[in-house]
């Protein structure tokens, strides 16, 4: 049988709050992007506009929000050995 049968079958038995529910994106405002991330305000929206951070959005004016999917796909794509392109001082004797 067809995975997409199912699927399809599943959500047209659903409620149309329950569909929406699970399609959904669940939205971050600042204070809870930065309980994530640790860095200071600035240096989010620095980022931001580098394009080192996924883009902020505004459902409504003076509401800037994050999805919260694209910011953990930022935090899985972050290297391991946390070194993410930090020049190197040189020694000097």
């Amino acid at each position: 049988m067809d995975d997409r049968v199912v699927t399809d079958q599943a959500t047209a038995d659903q409620r149309p709050e329950e569909r929406l529910r699970s399609t959904a994106r669940r939205m971050l405002d600042i204070d809870q992007v930065l309980a994530l991330i640790p860095v200071g305000r600035t240096t989010l929206f620095r980022m931001e506009r580098d394009g080192r951070f996924p883009p902020s959005h505004w459902p409504s004016p003076g509401r800037r929000c994050w999805f919260e999917d694209e910011v953990a796909a930022w935090q899985d794509a972050l290297p391991t050995n946390g070194k993410i392109g930090r020049k190197q001082r040189s020694k000097s004797a």
